[in-house]
């Protein structure tokens, strides 16, 4: 076998080329669902008030990598499922806050990091489809009082 110069790392080992700090690392997974439907009572008109009807429902969640290859390491998908059914049981006015809620549920799953949320109402334009689309980010809590922070400088 020829031997092969790495040109990231700048040397070779033998017939095998060194490739450190040549790959980036993954940072984040995205995993989801798309498409799915589910029958819920919303809307702020009064014909649509009382009546379920068509949500479509896209989740895009940014998880931490994939250590093994087991269910544990990542998000089973019937939890986000789950969490729309459970929220299309529910009398929701608008789709923005049907959206806001199951991203607000995602990003309770473990190791997810941020969550966006398409729902899309068919029904709600005689031609066309209403959509709305909502991103949440899992942040840091608050510094409590009293507490140390990480600042730096005379006044930390």
């Amino acid at each position: 076998m020829p031997r092969i110069e790495d040109k990231a790392a700048g040397r070779t080992r033998g017939n095998e080329t060194v490739l450190r700090g040549a790959f980036p690392q993954v940072a984040f997974l995205c995993v989801g669902i798309r498409e799915l439907t589910v029958m819920a009572d919303i809307g702020v008109h009064p014909h649509e008030i009382g009546r379920r009807q068509p949500l479509v429902v896209t989740a895009v969640l940014w998880i931490d990598p994939v250590a093994n290859d087991t269910i544990d390491a990542t998000i089973d998908y019937r939890d986000i499922a789950a969490a729309a059914e459970t929220l299309a049981a529910q009398r929701i006015a608008l789709i923005e806050t049907f959206a806001h809620r199951l991203a607000e549920a995602c990003l309770v799953l473990p190791t997810v990091r941020r969550a966006q949320v398409t729902i899309d109402k068919p029904q709600a334009l005689p031609s066309g489809v209403a959509s709305v689309t909502t991103m949440l980010d899992r942040v840091a809590p608050p510094v409590a009082a009293g507490a140390q922070s990480c600042m730096v400088g005379e006044d930390a």
